[in-house]
Protein backbone atom coordinates (compact mmCIF):
# COMPACT_ATOMS: atom_id res chain seq x y z
CA UNK A 1 0.00 0.00 0.00
CA UNK A 2 1.14 3.59 -0.87
CA UNK A 3 2.23 6.42 1.40
CA UNK A 4 -0.01 8.43 -0.29
CA UNK A 5 -2.88 6.41 0.49
CA UNK A 6 -1.93 6.64 4.12
CA UNK A 7 -1.69 10.00 3.95
CA UNK A 8 -5.40 10.53 2.45
CA UNK A 9 -6.58 10.56 6.12
CA UNK A 10 -7.10 13.62 7.01
CA UNK A 11 -4.36 15.95 8.46
CA UNK A 12 -6.36 18.90 9.43
CA UNK A 13 -10.16 19.98 9.05
CA UNK A 14 -11.34 16.36 9.77
CA UNK A 15 -14.04 15.08 11.48
CA UNK A 16 -13.17 13.43 14.55
CA UNK A 17 -12.82 10.37 14.22
CA UNK A 18 -13.92 8.87 17.55
CA UNK A 19 -17.40 9.83 17.07
CA UNK A 20 -19.73 6.50 16.20
CA UNK A 21 -22.40 5.94 13.56
CA UNK A 22 -25.25 4.14 15.69
CA UNK A 23 -23.90 3.88 18.62
CA UNK A 24 -22.97 6.79 21.26
CA UNK A 25 -20.01 7.05 23.48
CA UNK A 26 -21.81 6.59 26.65
CA UNK A 27 -23.71 2.97 25.66
CA UNK A 28 -20.36 1.59 24.35
CA UNK A 29 -16.47 1.75 25.65
CA UNK A 30 -13.45 1.77 23.77
CA UNK A 31 -11.37 -1.35 24.76
CA UNK A 32 -8.22 -0.79 22.72
CA UNK A 33 -6.86 -3.28 19.94
CA UNK A 34 -4.96 -5.44 22.48
CA UNK A 35 -8.29 -7.00 23.76
CA UNK A 36 -9.78 -7.16 20.55
CA UNK A 37 -6.22 -9.09 19.88
CA UNK A 38 -7.20 -11.86 22.43
CA UNK A 39 -8.84 -13.64 19.70
CA UNK A 40 -7.52 -12.08 16.98
CA UNK A 41 -4.30 -12.94 17.22
CA UNK A 42 -4.85 -16.79 16.60
CA UNK A 43 -4.43 -18.59 13.27
CA UNK A 44 -7.92 -19.71 13.76
CA UNK A 45 -9.40 -16.28 13.72
CA UNK A 46 -7.02 -15.48 10.84
CA UNK A 47 -5.03 -13.67 12.98
CA UNK A 48 -5.98 -9.99 11.73
CA UNK A 49 -3.95 -8.45 14.82
CA UNK A 50 -0.74 -8.74 12.35
CA UNK A 51 -2.59 -7.72 9.04
CA UNK A 52 -3.51 -4.32 11.23
CA UNK A 53 0.05 -3.89 12.85
CA UNK A 54 1.35 -4.52 9.14
CA UNK A 55 -1.11 -1.80 7.50
CA UNK A 56 -0.80 1.73 7.35
CA UNK A 57 -3.51 2.37 9.66
CA UNK A 58 -1.09 1.29 12.63
CA UNK A 59 1.51 3.57 11.27
CA UNK A 60 -0.83 6.22 10.96
CA UNK A 61 0.66 8.43 13.75
CA UNK A 62 4.13 7.67 12.84
CA UNK A 63 3.21 9.61 8.90
CA UNK A 64 2.40 13.01 10.91
CA UNK A 65 6.26 12.77 11.52
CA UNK A 66 7.09 12.58 7.98
CA UNK A 67 8.77 15.40 5.48
CA UNK A 68 5.45 15.08 3.64
CA UNK A 69 2.72 15.83 6.89
CA UNK A 70 5.67 18.83 7.79
CA UNK A 71 5.35 20.33 4.43
CA UNK A 72 1.22 19.81 4.30
CA UNK A 73 1.58 21.31 7.89
CA UNK A 74 3.99 24.13 6.73
CA UNK A 75 1.63 24.98 3.96
CA UNK A 76 -1.79 25.05 6.34
CA UNK A 77 0.45 27.39 8.68
CA UNK A 78 -0.79 24.69 11.67
CA UNK A 79 0.69 26.46 14.76
CA UNK A 80 1.55 23.03 16.06
CA UNK A 81 3.68 20.12 14.45
CA UNK A 82 1.25 17.14 13.18
CA UNK A 83 1.93 14.95 15.50
CA UNK A 84 1.07 17.43 18.60
CA UNK A 85 -1.87 19.17 16.36
CA UNK A 86 -5.35 18.51 17.05
CA UNK A 87 -6.31 18.45 13.70
CA UNK A 88 -4.08 15.73 13.01
CA UNK A 89 -4.40 13.57 15.28
CA UNK A 90 -8.05 13.37 15.66
CA UNK A 91 -7.91 11.24 12.39
CA UNK A 92 -4.98 9.46 12.90
CA UNK A 93 -5.55 8.09 16.69
CA UNK A 94 -8.36 6.17 17.44
CA UNK A 95 -10.81 8.20 19.76
CA UNK A 96 -8.05 11.05 19.71
CA UNK A 97 -9.89 13.75 21.65
CA UNK A 98 -12.67 11.51 23.38
CA UNK A 99 -13.73 12.02 27.21
CA UNK A 100 -12.33 9.91 29.55
CA UNK A 101 -15.88 8.22 30.15
CA UNK A 102 -15.54 6.89 26.66
CA UNK A 103 -12.83 4.39 27.79
CA UNK A 104 -13.33 0.95 29.53
CA UNK A 105 -10.25 1.42 31.11
CA UNK A 106 -7.91 4.24 29.94
CA UNK A 107 -7.20 6.31 27.07
CA UNK A 108 -5.64 4.40 24.10
CA UNK A 109 -2.37 5.61 23.05
CA UNK A 110 -1.77 7.66 20.77
CA UNK A 111 1.34 5.72 19.42
CA UNK A 112 -1.24 3.06 18.95
CA UNK A 113 -2.75 4.88 15.67
CA UNK A 114 -5.88 3.90 13.86
CA UNK A 115 -7.03 0.98 15.99
CA UNK A 116 -9.56 -1.35 15.17
CA UNK A 117 -12.66 0.37 16.87
CA UNK A 118 -12.48 3.62 14.69
CA UNK A 119 -13.52 0.95 11.70
CA UNK A 120 -15.68 -1.43 14.20
CA UNK A 121 -17.11 0.74 17.02
CA UNK A 122 -16.02 0.88 20.74
CA UNK A 123 -15.82 -2.71 21.54
CA UNK A 124 -17.13 -2.79 25.12
CA UNK A 125 -20.65 -3.92 23.89
CA UNK A 126 -19.38 -6.78 21.24
CA UNK A 127 -15.96 -7.88 22.81
CA UNK A 128 -16.75 -10.87 24.17
CA UNK A 129 -16.05 -13.70 22.14
CA UNK A 130 -19.92 -15.56 22.65
CA UNK A 131 -21.09 -12.15 21.45
CA UNK A 132 -18.18 -11.95 18.73
CA UNK A 133 -19.18 -15.46 17.71
CA UNK A 134 -22.64 -14.31 16.22
CA UNK A 135 -22.69 -11.32 13.96
CA UNK A 136 -25.75 -10.40 14.61
CA UNK A 137 -25.40 -10.47 18.01
CA UNK A 138 -22.13 -8.70 17.49
CA UNK A 139 -23.96 -5.84 15.62
CA UNK A 140 -27.10 -5.48 17.79
CA UNK A 141 -24.04 -5.15 20.91
CA UNK A 142 -22.77 -1.93 18.80
CA UNK A 143 -20.40 -3.48 16.18
CA UNK A 144 -20.08 -1.31 12.66
CA UNK A 145 -19.35 -2.77 9.74
CA UNK A 146 -16.92 -1.02 7.32
CA UNK A 147 -16.78 -3.33 5.15
CA UNK A 148 -21.02 -2.31 4.12
CA UNK A 149 -20.52 1.44 5.31
CA UNK A 150 -18.43 3.39 3.43
CA UNK A 151 -19.39 7.00 5.24
CA UNK A 152 -17.36 4.63 8.02
CA UNK A 153 -14.98 5.44 5.92
CA UNK A 154 -15.47 8.61 4.97
CA UNK A 155 -15.16 10.41 8.41
CA UNK A 156 -11.15 10.67 7.49
CA UNK A 157 -11.24 9.78 3.57
CA UNK A 158 -12.91 12.98 2.41
CA UNK A 159 -12.62 16.34 0.79
CA UNK A 160 -11.24 18.17 3.67
CA UNK A 161 -8.20 16.04 3.66
CA UNK A 162 -4.73 17.98 2.87
CA UNK A 163 -4.17 15.56 0.36
CA UNK A 164 -7.47 14.16 -1.51
CA UNK A 165 -7.02 14.08 -5.21
CA UNK A 166 -11.02 15.66 -6.70
CA UNK A 167 -9.90 13.80 -9.47
CA UNK A 168 -9.20 10.23 -8.20
CA UNK A 169 -11.51 10.76 -4.93
CA UNK A 170 -11.26 7.91 -2.26
CA UNK A 171 -11.60 4.26 -3.62
CA UNK A 172 -13.63 2.53 -0.98
CA UNK A 173 -13.52 -0.78 -2.68
CA UNK A 174 -9.74 -0.69 -3.11
CA UNK A 175 -9.14 0.66 0.17
CA UNK A 176 -11.33 -2.48 1.86
CA UNK A 177 -8.83 -4.53 0.06
CA UNK A 178 -5.81 -2.78 0.85
CA UNK A 179 -6.41 -3.80 4.42
CA UNK A 180 -8.25 -6.81 4.36
CA UNK A 181 -8.46 -8.93 7.59
CA UNK A 182 -10.72 -11.20 7.06
CA UNK A 183 -12.15 -14.29 9.42
CA UNK A 184 -11.62 -17.47 7.51
CA UNK A 185 -14.74 -18.83 5.68
CA UNK A 186 -14.71 -21.96 7.17
CA UNK A 187 -14.86 -20.48 11.05
CA UNK A 188 -17.31 -17.79 10.24
CA UNK A 189 -20.11 -18.72 12.57
CA UNK A 190 -18.29 -21.74 13.83
CA UNK A 191 -15.84 -20.22 16.08
CA UNK A 192 -16.40 -21.45 19.26
CA UNK A 193 -16.92 -24.96 18.29
CA UNK A 194 -13.77 -25.15 16.21
CA UNK A 195 -11.71 -23.58 19.58
CA UNK A 196 -13.08 -26.26 21.83
CA UNK A 197 -11.94 -28.84 19.38
CA UNK A 198 -8.46 -27.39 19.39
CA UNK A 199 -8.74 -27.34 23.27
CA UNK A 200 -9.41 -30.66 23.34
CA UNK A 201 -6.61 -31.47 21.10
CA UNK A 202 -4.28 -29.85 22.94
CA UNK A 203 -5.48 -31.42 26.04
CA UNK A 204 -5.16 -35.26 24.60
CA UNK A 205 -1.46 -34.06 23.04
CA UNK A 206 -0.84 -32.89 26.79
CA UNK A 207 -0.26 -29.46 25.82
CA UNK A 208 -1.24 -26.60 28.27
CA UNK A 209 -4.54 -24.36 27.53
CA UNK A 210 -2.59 -20.95 27.75
CA UNK A 211 -5.55 -19.29 26.26
CA UNK A 212 -6.12 -15.89 27.09
CA UNK A 213 -9.21 -14.17 25.70
CA UNK A 214 -12.34 -13.39 27.07
CA UNK A 215 -15.33 -15.37 27.72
Amino acid sequence: MSGRWILIVAIVGLASSWVGTDATADEYKYVGAKNCGKCHKKELMGNQLAEWKKAPHSKAYETLKSDKALEIAKERNLSASPHESDDCLKCHVTAYGAPESAFSKKPLKITDSIQCESCHGPGSGYRKKKTMSDRDKSIAAGMWEPGKDDKICAKCHNDESPTWDPAEGFDYEKGKEEIAHSIPEDVKGHYLELEKEQRAARKAAGGADNDDDDD
